[in-house]
């Protein structure tokens, strides 16, 4: 790599490193050492960015910027949309609110909610939680395979680690052919060689979709039927880019995925149905799940909606709830009570894919300053998954590299949302004197086009404000 090229990586490299301070993300590591994390962004996309100021040592010290010093940056961002804005940018440390424009108005947040779900996932069910997927005994002797609600459960073989692997970084999830493996060799030591899979899904009930939904969400593949048991998302070709699409019963075809593993390990296995695992079976091999707080960061980079649905299900489950999407809805709910996010929320899934859901920019922020205070360190992951300004997840290049919106390259980090006629977003800033900032900007009503590059351009200005 020429010197140039060098002396850029190490620059924004140390700036993502300044801006992560200054966010509190330093205290205790709540992940450990894995090749699970969200994908760190590559050589090529730091030197897409050009980060504008060079940023002081973060902290509270800092100086907050004047509000109407703010306002003055802002509000001709605002008037320029072409659209209704609602904005709020508070001090992160003390929630002072900064610069209001219908705050308290509620709007269609999109994937914005899946900041609800991860906070409320890491504060119910602690970031060192994982899912169980296991195999048991059923009637008969034969095998049932029953599904935890873990949502990245795979068939595919192992990631290799190496160097320059292009999958360096993502989740080794829980491995269907593991769980094969385990099984057979408890067959097999007991002298079975021929059985019949069936399989357990109760841990969710009620629908597969959730209120406000569109009927284009499944044949579209923008998340899969929600069940308790789902291999690879429910992808008919996992791995490929260019193929979105699902299996119509993720239960059945993952069955189906087993028996043919089983069968492969030396014991002959056919898929049966839909079954509840008798109570106190013996158990005949497991496989776990990443950790809460990896699946978390892992959903909120990459937007990934399947992720999403199964952690709201998960808080229901762990409040002693059934998993369905409306008990979901209300289990989250009453955590953000718990944390103190009282109102100015309405949800009716955990992936945002309902047009029915309804937060205020004031929730949204709260919500963030809650995720990003050395009060809560469980949290931290639900800012540690927030993509970064111009480098990764959902706000890549080419976001963040004009010149409107580049003094947010490296020191923003938010959550994207985007349906049709909506676009939001919802994050903290490091400002030019070192402050950290939390801002939530909501745009559309669902009925017209939204330029994204607008809150792009008013989370820069945040970023760039030393006033």
């Amino acid at each position: 790599m020429p010197k140039q090229a060098t002396g850029l990586v190490l620059i924004t490299l140390s700036l993502l490193n300044v801006f992560v301070t200054s966010a509190g993300l330093a205290v205790a590591k709540l992940t450990p050492e894995r090749r699970l994390a969200p994908s760190p962004p590559s050589a090529a996309e730091r030197l897409a960015v050009r980060t504008a100021v060079t940023r002081p040592p973060a902290g509270s010290g800092a100086p907050m910027p004047a509000a109407q010093a703010l306002s003055r940056r802002l509000t001709p961002v605002l008037t320029g949309a072409g659209t209704r804005i609602g904005a709020v940018v508070t001090d992160a440390a003390t929630r002072r609110v900064l610069f209001a424009a219908d705050a308290d108005r509620p709007a269609t947040p999109a994937s914005t909610t899946k900041l609800v779900t991860s906070v409320a996932a890491l504060d119910t069910l602690g970031p060192t939680h994982r899912i169980t997927t296991r195999t048991v005994r059923g009637a008969g002797g034969g095998v049932v395979l029953v599904g935890g609600g873990d949502p990245t459960l795979t068939a595919r073989p192992p990631r290799p680690s190496g160097p320059g692997d292009p999958g360096a970084g993502r989740p080794v999830y829980a491995s269907l052919a593991d769980l094969a493996r385990q099984t057979a060799a408890a067959l097999k030591a007991e002298g079975v060689r021929r059985v019949r899979v069936d399989h357990d899904v109760s841990a969710y009930q009620g629908p597969r979709t959730a209120r406000g939904w569109k009927p284009n969400y499944l044949p579209d593949g923008e998340v899969a039927p929600v069940s308790a048991l789902t291999v690879d998302e429910g992808r008919i070709a996992p791995g490929d880019p260019t193929e979105n699409k699902r299996v119509a019963d993720p239960p059945a075809a993952a069955t189906k995925a087993f028996a043919r593993m089983l069968t492969r390990e030396g014991v002959e296995a056919r898929p049966g149905r839909a079954v509840t695992a008798p109570a106190g079976a013996a158990e005949l091999g497991a496989v776990r799940s990443p950790t809460a707080a990896e699946l978390v960061e892992h959903l909120m980079t990459r937007s990934d909606n399947d992720v999403a649905e199964a952690m709201a299900r998960q808080v229901a489950i762990k409040l002693g709830r059934p998993g369905s999407s409306d008990e979901a809805a209300r289990a989250v709910t009453e955590v953000l009570a718990r944390l103190g996010v009282t109102g100015g929320v309405l949800v009716n899934d955990g992936s945002g894919l309902s047009t029915a859901n309804r937060i205020t920019p004031a929730a949204l922020a709260v919500l963030v300053s809650v995720a990003a205070s050395p009060e809560h360190p469980h949290l931290r992951a639900a800012i540690t998954g927030m993509p970064v300004a111009g480098f990764s997840g959902t706000l890549n290049a080419p976001r963040y590299t004009v010149p409107a919106s580049r003094a947010g390259a490296g020191v923003v980090r938010a959550k994207t949302g985007t349906l049709a006629g909506v676009s939001t977003l919802a994050g903290i800033a490091h400002d030019a004197d070192g402050r950290t900032l939390a801002f939530a900007f909501m745009a559309g009503d669902g009925t017209g086009p939204v330029d994204p590059g607008t809150l792009d351009r008013l989370a820069a200005a945040v970023a760039s404000c030393g006033c």
